[in-house]
């Protein structure tokens, strides 16, 4: 598979490696409106060309796949010009900025036959799996309760940078540079966290946003920061199972860190992954009755990089799919409507 990186910004350089260190695939070029950039980027990742634009790209047509790495809201006009000129796509989350786009793309994709799929990047984490792996075995029985949070402090430390003076960090806070907040950026992954370890669909959702006041006025030189901070979120499960899914930038001592339970009615499960390490508990058979839990060790799997490689490979959908990610914004799109309507919403 030769495969082009689509924007080669922060994210762009765990693409280009990933790929690279799989056998059959060969990073052919890079493209980015910034010419500065695209060569610092191919020159530190041996990457033989470059272009301006997709369109230049694929006037030269000398790949098979497209890596989507560039902004939000370029992901949809970008994933369908590339579907359309018969090339693969693995596309960085969220899918779109909204549920209608991304519903377009996923018609798009389907009827092109052409693989697709979304960087869901913890679904590379082997606790999620081995999680989800018990669960539809029946071993935890009926799931009756789910918690999932996503925790991150960096508005209370400096360890990622300083958000008060770094557009890196800045434009996450601001709506007008494309923000959708704590919601847009982390919500896709815990909502992948817990509706994928659970095994279950969300069927509705009541959701409530914060946004706290950071600076004077709310305001750092030209950004607004203004994007939620915090969600909460009240969710039942299509089994009939309740949810409770929420995630900060206040989550102060929480660098970076997911956690997802899920309880049944012979057993649970709970799977914590932080930046450094990652853990997966189970109570299950007679520790139930003593309220034991006991540590798995998970071997490796997969990452997202090599099962589109090998989708591509063998023809073979693998997930997460666009549709997955379609379905996930949905969701996303619902909170934001429950926030503003005070009132749970269906999600189908």
């Amino acid at each position: 598979m030769r495969i082009l990186i689509l924007g080669t910004g922060g994210m762009a350089a765990q693409h280009a490696k990933h790929f690279a260190a799989i056998d059959g695939v060969t990073v052919v070029a890079g493209v980015d409106v910034d010419p500065g950039r695209l060569e610092k980027f191919n020159t530190t990742h041996g990457i033989p060309n470059g272009f301006a634009s997709l369109d230049a790209a694929i006037a030269w047509g000398g790949f098979d796949a497209v890596a989507n790495v560039t902004p939000d809201s370029i992901h949809h006009a970008t994933s369908i010009a590339a579907l359309k000129a018969g090339k693969h796509v693995f596309c960085e989350k969220p899918l779109a900025t909204d549920a209608i786009k991304a519903f377009e793309m996923v018609d798009i994709a389907e009827a092109s036959g052409l693989i697709n799929m979304v960087n869901l990047t913890y679904r590379n984490v082997a606790q999620l799996q081995k999680a989800r792996e018990i669960v539809l075995s029946g071993q935890i029985g009926a799931v009756k309760h789910v918690e999932a949070s996503y925790l991150q402090s960096w508005l209370v430390q400096p360890a990622w940078g300083d958000w008060r003076t770094e557009s890196q960090w800045l434009w996450r806070l601001s709506t007008r540079h494309g923000s959708n907040g704590v919601l847009g950026d982390i919500g896709v992954h815990i909502l992948d966290f817990a509706s994928y370890g659970s095994g279950l669909d969300i069927g509705h959702v009541f959701a409530r946003l914060k946004t706290f006041d950071k600076a004077p006025g709310n305001r750092i030189g030209e950004y607004d920061l203004d994007a939620n901070d915090s969600f909460t979120m009240a969710v039942d499960f299509d089994n009939g199972a309740l949810g409770v899914i929420h995630a900060s930038r206040w989550a102060t001592g929480h660098m970076n860190e997911l956690r997802l339970r899920v309880y049944g009615d012979k057993g649970a499960v709970e799977v914590q992954h932080r930046h450094d390490w990652s853990k997966l508990r189970v109570s299950l058979g007679a520790d139930v009755a003593t309220g034991a839990w006991q540590e798995l060790d998970v071997p490796a799997v997969p990452t997202n990089y090599q099962r589109f490689a090998e989708a591509v490979r063998t023809g073979t959908m693998q997930e997460p799919s666009f549709r997955h990610a379609a379905e996930l914004q949905k969701v996303l799109d619902l909170a934001m409507v429950s926030e503003r309507e005070r009132r749970e919403l269906p999600t189908h």
